[in-house]
Formats: structure tokens, sequence, C-alpha cells
């Protein structure tokens, strides 16, 4: 077995947001799923940290809740909230190092039941209002499912528009039989003086 140079979309999303993650920050899961990345954010935010997670599933902080017991991580680092990632500024009003999105549909779950380009570009312009200077959006698109082709251009073309306040870059593993999934990550440019 070859081991491959290049990391998975989401192992690069991990390795990028570890750069400007510290103790005490307060991040967002717009999209919980099974809990891997909220785990990976209250790891990096330790205690004195918060993670608000959103999904429209009741699984989905179920497993997260699970994920989060299985490691050790007590209730008070975060918050999970049983709404569309769209609707996150009803829940979070003060402003956040980071925000990740990984988008698409809850693995194990109704496939019928997934993110959408609507709902996505709302929420993308809720996080860019959220997140401090020097912070960062992580979006990870899965092009390969019904749905998931429009998402992923209406993704790529909102972060294509927002180089004036942000540092964009589209990270993709090209695949031959089938689209891979793909990161598109903003770090919110520092005010100049």
């Amino acid at each position: 077995m070859t081991m491959s140079l290049f990391p998975k979309p989401t192992e690069m999303a991990h390795a990028w947001l570890k750069k400007v993650l510290v103790l005490g920050d307060q991040v967002i899961d717009a999209t919980l799923g099974n809990g891997y990345d909220a785990l990976f954010l209250a790891q990096c935010v330790g205690p004195e940290g918060r993670v608000h997670g959103f999904d429209v599933q009741e699984a989905a902080l179920v497993a997260s809740t699970q994920q989060m017991l299985r490691h050790g991580i007590v209730d008070e680092v975060y918050d999970w909230h049983l709404a569309s990632h769209d609707k996150m500024e009803d829940y979070v009003d003060s402003p956040v190092k980071a925000v990740m999105f990984n988008l698409g549909y809850l693995p194990g779950a109704d496939h019928a039941v997934m993110t959408s380009a609507v709902t996505t570009l709302a929420a993308l312009e809720a996080a860019a209002r959220l997140i401090v200077p020097g912070g960062l959006m992580t979006i990870v698109c899965y092009p390969g499912h019904a749905g998931g082709d429009r998402e992923a251009e209406a993704v790529q073309s909102w972060a294509s528009q927002q180089g004036q306040e942000w540092h964009v870059v589209h990270y993709a593993k090209r695949a031959t039989k089938q689209a891979a999934p793909e990161l598109i990550a903003l770090q919110k440019k520092e005010v100049s003086r």
C-alpha cells in the first residue's frame, strides 16, 4: 500500500486550523455530522474554549456528544444546536476564530437530508460576519453526489468573490473516476492601519 503525499481535504483543513487556533478560542462546526470536526475543534480550543455545533438531524447531535464523551471533553466546552447552519447568528452573537463546514449528508443516515447551495451560501455570509480578522473558514465540498455539484460550484463562486477581505485557497485532489472532495479555505485579512 502506498501512502499519498497529498492529504485529504479534511486533513488539510485540520492542519491549517491548527496554525490559527489557540486555547480559549470560540469556534463553530457548522455541520456536525458524526462529530469528528467538532472533536478536533474542542481539542484545539481546550476547556477554556467553546465549540458551537449545528446540524438539522438529532442523530448528528447524539453522535457528536458521544464523540466528546469518548474523548473526555466536558460539556461546558460545547453547545449543540438542532438548527440549520444558516441560522448560526441566531445562536452565536460573539466573534469566533474559525468556522468549519463539511458539506453534504450525514454518513450512515438519510442521504436525502443534505446541505444545499441556498442555505450554505447564507451560512457562509453569516460565518464571514462572525469571524475575527486572522480567523479561518474551511469548507469541504463533495461534488460527487446529487446536488453536490451545484453546491460546490456555488461555494467556489462565492469564495472567488471574497478577495477584498479574505485570502482564499482552493485545494483539491483530482480523481480519475469520480469527483473528489474539495477544500476551500478563507482567512480573514488583518485590518491594516
